[in-house]
């Protein structure tokens, strides 16, 4: 059966503010038959301004309507307007919601689209038709556990892979739940990030030569208190020392204060204990041509040349050949080297970061460090602190490295349980902040769970022990089997594992410790015998 046909007026009608101005039109409308669809009041001052949309059937006579409004004590003003605040604030909101990059879908306590944006439509191909008011069941493409968000549930960060007619979308879907002010759920949100932009944003913020203090994770006293004093002198010109246990991250620091120093030169870190003396010296201040046997022809341009104005960072200085030493001196004392072979100094005005995990001043008793350097290198020196005086940064930290490495994975975003967070804080940290990554990335490697449990967060001891509970080769063939034979028996198995426990043959390789190119030519060699449900490249 047809509805009947409804016809529509919107009004301004504004009044001297008093009471009952509400129940004086609702009355009004009601003793001629109008509908009220849409009724909203704004008081400012002395005066009171009600937004309307009137329903009614076709005969109303809408000239004699108006004219009994007028009659309504206090009215000052009425008129017909085109757009009613709300429909502004809808097409305001609408957007903003088509302007953002994420595709945003809300539903309504009953399931009904109340929100899509233009992203949303997109990947769910209902680019063509009105589906706002359209029950989430009735949209093929919707995910279906955004209507559980209704009963309080929520999910996060749920990797998606749709192909529709109007492309393939990889994305990561949130479901959370809309609360009232009294706490009931009135509807629920779904957030769609595009995996693309995410990669690109993880490489944007990954750490690399542009390191800045911003892109510092921590917020502890004494991560601060660091980053405040490197802060403070990253614009000087004089030689700064980074003191600290390893993996805790001098050459981040370096790095930072390099990019907060304006310096238009590179930044050229430079490993003093790992080359030899000869090599560390030609490296550093290059040579000249035919210097010595071996050298290369037209000569070597040195690092400090290199990085022109920029920054040499000088990690593990303590390791520095004593004669080395000296020379160091008089670069910092003069500003000028001379290249291996060379007859004249080249100024150089590259600024000097050193860095070390040793303690000097006991290596200047011990002559194992030289007295002037140590004073010239020592002006500014920062600390930077080992994981366990900031284990309240353990979780920040732990943040970071779950981002990277589910992206680079491609797996679904994970995260601690508490009892594996609590045995990362009780651990003693003697690798600080580099172990803790190596930690993470094997947890995130061995656990396919949304939630890492403390079983998968293993430190040296518990990788040993776990090796050696390892099931022993059975040797009862030996003398019966080549070892050749046995080797490729045992590698198929592992193959195997890793397959069956892997989303792709890339996750695979990486947990076998193989290139992606290498798995591919161990399954073509043992091709006889795969699974054909193994996983896609």
């Amino acid at each position: 059966m047809d509805q009947p046909i409804k016809l529509n007026r919107k009004l301004q009608l504004i009044f001297s503010d008093r009471v009952g101005i509400a129940a004086d039109v609702a009355s009004l409308m009601s003793e001629q038959r109008i509908n009220i669809a849409f009724f909203e009041m704004d008081v400012q001052g002395d005066q009171t301004t009600i937004y309307l949309e009137a329903e009614g059937a076709p005969e109303i006579d809408w000239d004699s309507f108006l004219d009994k409004l007028k009659t309504i004590p206090d009215l000052r003003e009425v008129s017909s307007i085109q757009t009613l605040p709300r429909e502004e604030r809808e097409k305001r909101l609408q957007v903003a919601l088509d302007s953002i990059s994420d595709g945003i879908l809300g539903i309504d306590n009953q399931g009904e689209v109340v929100i899509i944006n233009r992203v949303a439509r997109n990947i769910l191909d209902c680019n063509d038709r009105e589906v706002t008011g359209t029950n989430i069941r009735d949209l093929k493409r919707a995910d279906q556990k955004l209507e559980e968000c209704l009963s309080g549930k929520s999910f996060t960060n749920v990797k998606k892979n749709l192909i529709a007619p109007n492309g393939r979308f990889q994305f990561l879907a949130t479901g959370k739940p809309i609360k009232g002010s009294s706490g009931r759920i009135v509807g629920a949100v779904e957030i769609m990030k595009d995996m693309q932009e995410i990669k690109e944003l993880s490489t944007a913020v990954a750490p690399s030569s542009q390191f800045s203090f911003s892109d510092m994770v921590g917020r502890s006293p004494a991560i601060m208190e660091a980053i405040t004093f490197a802060q403070k002198i990253a614009r000087a010109d004089t030689v700064v020392s980074i003191d600290g246990e390893s993996g805790t991250g001098k050459e981040l620091f370096a790095s930072a204060i390099h990019t907060e120093s304006g310096r238009s030169g590179l930044f050229v870190p430079i490993n003093c204990a790992a080359l030899p003396e000869a090599l560390l010296e030609s490296e550093l201040f290059g040579y000249v041509g035919g210097a010595f046997s071996g050298a290369e022809k037209n000569g070597k341009t040195g690092l400090f040349e290199v990085a022109k104005s920029g920054t040499i960072f000088l990690d593990e200085i303590a390791e520095m050949p004593l004669n080395l030493q000296a020379k160091m001196l008089r670069v910092i004392q003069e500003k000028k080297i001379r290249k291996i072979g060379g007859s004249h100094e080249i100024p150089i005005s590259a600024r000097i970061i050193t860095a070390t995990n040793k303690n000097l001043a006991e290596m200047v008793e011990k002559k194992l460090f030289r007295e002037d350097l140590y004073y010239r290198v020592s002006v500014f020196p920062i600390y930077t602190p080992p994981l366990r005086e900031r284990r309240e940064d353990i979780p920040l930290l732990v943040e970071q490295f779950l981002f990277h490495l589910n992206l680079r994975l491609e797996k679904n975003w994970q995260s601690l349980s508490s009892g594996a967070m609590e045995k990362l804080r009780q651990h003693s940290w003697p690798g600080n902040i580099r172990e803790l990554k190596n930690v993470i990335e094997r947890a995130a490697i061995l656990s396919d769970a949304p939630q890492i449990e403390g079983e998968y967060i293993l430190f040296g001891k518990e990788i040993g022990k776990a090796i050696q509970e390892t099931k022993e080769i059975d040797t009862g063939e030996l003398g019966l089997t080549t070892l050749p034979v046995l080797v490729e028996r045992i590698e198929k198995q592992y193959i195997a594992a890793a397959l069956k426990q892997s989303r792709s043959k890339r996750q695979a390789a990486r947990l076998l410790g193989l290139t992606h190119t290498a798995l591919l030519n161990r399954m073509k060699k043992y091709a006889s015998g795969w699974n054909e449900n193994r996983p896609a490249e």
